[in-house]
């Protein structure tokens, strides 16, 4: 949670200090050139292939034989990410060429802004690979908050940028939005050095030594490949959608990415935390050969996340205006720039449970040793996606690119849970369909509790203050969560109270 609060935080400060205009739009178009890189070769395709590989020597074979291949992959993974960077920083200009509409690239000054400020974070991917096997050691080792709040350090790191660093800059002759994009790369070598002290504390030490044949690592490499293939429907619809977006009118590619960062919150507060405890669970089933417990394991992750993000969907929909000019509307950016972050939030919130699902689902696969089939699923999402947001786009503008890309994660979501019925022996359909109506009747009183109290509290605490904002977004989500509680109360819904006993027995251990 602080994680994810300090990255609104961040975005909060890039659009008061810069707006929603052609410096934000050319960094976001920057950024996704190593964030792209990151998430496909670093966060997701190595967490899914180094998590069950790490476990099962750790299982198997002790420490020491987990510690061997953990060196192994550090190293090879500084080889192979150091060769993608510097191929990154040579061809720097084709790949935003490649990745935006004529348009964008027509303004030269637009176009050497956003070339230099890729070179600068390219080395992030880096730093990031090697923080994302950090975090797959650690979370099979049962640690979980330092790997989580890791990723707050690039946040910490970047704010500070915006105040200590930024006004300097015109000073040197340089745009004031690079030292954004230099904190991206400071920050992701924060988030490496965050985790060291807790891995050796575990016993872990880096030795310098790679072993190309080694066993351990090759199947971590040969998993690695389609792995990228297979968790990339996310980051490349996102990639299409930032290419169609820069054809569209200035801040098009600001509005989008914002909308994402909200829309992509509950995800990160419940979705990537309920996945990132699953999958050593899940791992260690099949490393016992465990089927009935790999089943029950992966329907348990299900039912919580949905019971957390089928209201979340509900909530940003409905209050969509209200948390856009709550947290973006300051300084530059404007009233206009807050309805359209809110159009665009609206239709990305409708694949929230998509994409939450997919977290979970997707890297079970390769857990399983089926890989083939996220890799399939992936392809024919990612021609979905391009094909509804071409034909969409035209209609609806840029909101026809969330809107594309939302319906793409449920088509992704329900074909990836199809297959793995399956290969689980099922998935408790019978269950899970019950707690799914049970939630979805919840919150939809919750969404009506959220639309009454919205409207009440805009008579009753008229003004823009920030304090009347602040009250009457606070008064609704405090209400439509009552709502909630009481209707998951009187449905019996099981995730509901399994979620409050957790967070009950945390705090209660806390305060102790």
């Amino acid at each position: 949670m602080t994680s994810r609060i300090l990255g609104l935080v961040r975005d909060q400060v890039i659009a008061a200090i810069f707006g929603a205009g052609a410096a934000t739009d050319a960094y976001y178009v920057a950024f996704r050139i190593p964030n792209l890189l990151r998430d496909l070769f670093a966060e997701g395709a190595m967490s899914a292939a180094f998590i069950p590989t790490f476990t099962k020597h750790l299982t198997s074979s002790g420490k020491d034989s987990a510690w061997r291949l953990a060196n192994n992959v550090i190293n090879a993974l500084a080889v192979i990410t150091g060769v993608f960077v510097v191929l990154g920083i040579v061809f720097a200009e084709p790949l935003v060429r490649l990745m935006t509409d004529n348009e964008f690239t027509s303004d030269p000054t637009k176009l050497a802004l956003t070339v230099q400020m890729a070179r600068v974070m390219l080395p992030t991917l880096t730093f990031i690979a090697l923080a994302a096997a950090l975090m797959g050691m650690l979370n099979s080792l049962h640690h979980f908050f330092i790997p989580a709040l890791s990723p707050a350090m690039f946040n910490v790191v970047t704010i500070a940028a915006a105040f200590v660093v930024v006004p300097f800059m015109p000073a040197f002759g340089i745009a004031p939005i690079v030292a954004i994009a230099a904190s991206t790369t400071v920050g992701g070598l924060a988030q490496l050095a965050l985790q060291w002290p807790t891995l050796r504390s575990e016993g872990f030490r880096y030795r310098p030594a790679l072993d190309w044949k080694d066993e351990g690592l090759r199947r971590v490499l040969l998993l690695m490949g389609p792995g990228t293939i297979g968790l990339a429907a996310t980051q490349v619809n996102v990639l299409v959608n930032t290419a169609l977006a820069t054809g569209q009118e200035t801040g098009a590619v600001t509005w989008l990415n914002q909308a994402f960062r909200l829309m992509y919150l509950p995800i990160g507060l419940f979705g990537v935390s309920i996945a990132t405890a699953t999958l050593p669970a899940v791992s260690r089933h099949i490393a016992q050969n465990d089927r009935t417990a790999v089943r029950n394991t992966v329907v348990d992750g299900m039912s919580l996340m949905l019971m957390m993000n089928i209201p979340a969907t509900v909530g940003l929909f409905l209050l969509s205006v209200p948390i856009v000019s709550l947290l973006f509307e300051h300084g530059k950016f404007t009233a206009a720039d807050t309805l359209a972050t809110a159009a665009a939030l609206q239709y990305y919130a409708l694949g929230l449970v998509g994409y939450s699902v997919v977290r979970i689902a997707s890297p079970t696969f390769y857990a399983l040793g089926r890989n083939r089939t996220p890799v399939v699923v992936s392809v024919v999402t990612v021609l979905v996606n391009a094909a509804l947001n071409i034909a969409l786009v035209r209609v609806l503008g840029f909101r026809g690119l969330a809107l594309g890309t939302s319906i793409a994660a449920l088509f992704n979501a329900v074909l990836l849970l199809y297959l793995l019925r399956g290969e689980v022996g099922g998935l408790n359909g019978t269950r899970l369909l019950a707690s799914v109506s049970r939630i979805v009747v919840a919150s939809a009183a919750m969404g009506v509790a959220a639309w009454a109290s919205s409207s009440a509290l805009e008579s009753w605490v008229p003004g823009q203050a920030v304090v009347m904002q602040i009250v009457r977004l606070a008064g609704s989500i405090g209400f439509s969560i009552a709502v909630l509680a009481g209707a998951a109360w009187l449905l019996r819904i099981r995730e509901f109270k399994e979620g409050v006993a957790l967070v009950a027995r945390r705090f209660k251990r806390t305060t102790r």
